[in-house]
């Protein structure tokens, strides 16, 4: 029963942050595919990698994780890349770690 909370919790948490996110206009779209452990979203101007790289964190529930187009990757000084406004980016989970949680 404990296990059943921490999850329902869990995917509260997700879509809450999806909400707020979407209300400052950080993103507009954000798609989770349980299926393939992938989220799509875009970003609006001024946002870096290094957001996009905590979001993709947080979202996927794992530090194991990939871009599909390699905008962000990590480098000196952390997570690097050049998003553009608009665009939509892909990150998905590297692992089954994602797919252990559903």
């Amino acid at each position: 029963m404990y296990e059943n909370y921490l999850s329902l919790h869990t995917i509260n948490n997700k879509k809450m942050l999806r909400f707020l996110l979407l209300a400052l206009g950080l993103f507009s779209t954000a798609t989770l595919g349980a299926e393939n452990g992938c989220i799509t979203f875009s970003v609006a101007q001024g946002t870096g990698c290094d957001w996009m790289c905590n979001y993709c964190s947080n979202a996927l529930g794992t530090n194991n994780y990939y871009f599909a187009d390699s905008v962000c990757t990590y480098g000196q000084g952390g997570c690097v890349g050049n998003p553009i406004a608009g665009k939509q980016y892909t990150c998905c989970a590297a692992s089954s770690e994602y797919n252990d949680e559903l």
